[in-house]
Formats: structure tokens, C-alpha cells, sequence
């Protein structure tokens, strides 16, 4: 195997549609369910549930990366490309100081992972660690105070990354998706130094 060479690119067409081909499907096995303590005046436990497996993948709705030169100005944004060879086996989508992205909150100094992938057959090779941590320097080099990142509560393998990653829960959102109620938004968050 070779070695993972990263490459920072603009979002172009072309790009998008590349990186696009790399799947974001993954196993549900378990999911994390909000427990309440003193009806959240003393925390929110989040306690991990077996489900019967199931598969889920984000590009089968609209919301794959190829569409989003179709949806938002991307001048400031960024796409991290990780490559075995001339094979793109990952990568990570960087929104920066972009208006109508919600998790920007109208700031210049916030950068969000709108997209975060890696081939089925590469993942658990350490890929997945090399594009979050240059998701920060990118964040660093611009100035950024905060990295956030979204993932739900059936992406208990995301979560559990996220967190080896140093990131931290900074909200829970339960009511976010009309059309799937079951799934809890969460935002991990990483202070910038």
C-alpha cells in the first residue's frame, strides 16, 4: 500500500464529482439514546443501544457533495483529498465564511466539516485521523477559533471518533429532522489555539 498524500483543492465541479464516488454508506448497529437526569436540569446521559443493523446513506438523499456548487457559494470553501496513488480514497469538505450556512452563524472565524468520507475498504487504516487533523491546520492557517463538525446519534462510530479526536459534544438537538424524528442532531466542536 502506498502511502496517504493529502491534497488541499478548491471545490470545483469536477472535484466534487469525484469525491462524490466515494461512499459515505455505513452500518447502524447501535444508536445513542438521550436519558434525561432531573429532566435535564442535572445533564443529559447518553447511553448507547443495541438496534437491529441496518444500513444508512447520506448521499441517497439530496444531499450529495456533487450538488452543492448548486446550493451556496463556495469561494471560501475547501476540499481535503486524501490518495493512495492516483486513487481517491478519502476526503473532507471545509465550509468557511459562507452566508446561509446555519453552523457558521453569520462568523468569519468558525470553519465547519460539512462532509467527512473514507473508501469502505480504507477505513480503520488512520485516514479518517490524517484528514480531521488537517481539517485543523486548515482551520489554524485561516484564522479560525472553532471547528464544528455535525453527526447524528446513529453514527455511533463517528461519535466515538470525534471524541478520540479531542472534539467535544457541544449540542444536542433532538427536534432537527422532520422526516427522520428518531435521529438527534450533534454538533462536536474543537476550540482552535
Amino acid at each position: 500500500m502506498n502511502e496517504t498524500k493529502l491534497v488541499v483543492e478548491k471545490p470545483t465541479k469536477q472535484v466534487l464529482e469525484e469525491y462524490s464516488k466515494i461512499s459515505i454508506r455505513y452500518k447502524v448497529e447501535s444508536v445513542y439514546k438521550l436519558q434525561y437526569i432531573r429532566s435535564g436540569l442535572g445533564g443529559i446521559m447518553l447511553v448507547e443501544e443495541p438496534v437491529k443493523p441496518q444500513f444508512k446513506d447520506y448521499d441517497s438523499n439530496d444531499d450529495n457533495p456533487s450538488l452543492l456548487i448548486n446550493q451556496f457559494d463556495l469561494t471560501n470553501w475547501a476540499v481535503i483529498s486524501a490518495f493512495e496513488g492516483e486513487k481517491r480514497v478519502g476526503g473532507a469538505i471545509l465550509a468557511y465564511n459562507t452566508k446561509g450556512v446555519n453552523m457558521l452563524q453569520d462568523r468569519d472565524d468558525l470553519v465547519v466539516v460539512w462532509d467527512i468520507r473514507v473508501n469502505n475498504e480504507y477505513r480503520g487504516m488512520g485516514i479518517g485521523t490524517k484528514l480531521f487533523q488537517e481539517c485543523i491546520e486548515w482551520a489554524k492557517e485561516n484564522d479560525c477559533t472553532r471547528l464544528k463538525v455535525e453527526t447524528q446519534n446513529n453514527n455511533v462510530v463517528a461519535c466515538k471518533f470525534y471524541a478520540s479526536q479531542d472534539a467535544k459534544l457541544s449540542n444536542i438537538n433532538k427536534f432537527v429532522y422532520a422526516d427522520v424524528p428518531d435521529e438527534v442532531q450533534f454538533i462536536w466542536s474543537i476550540d482552535i489555539d
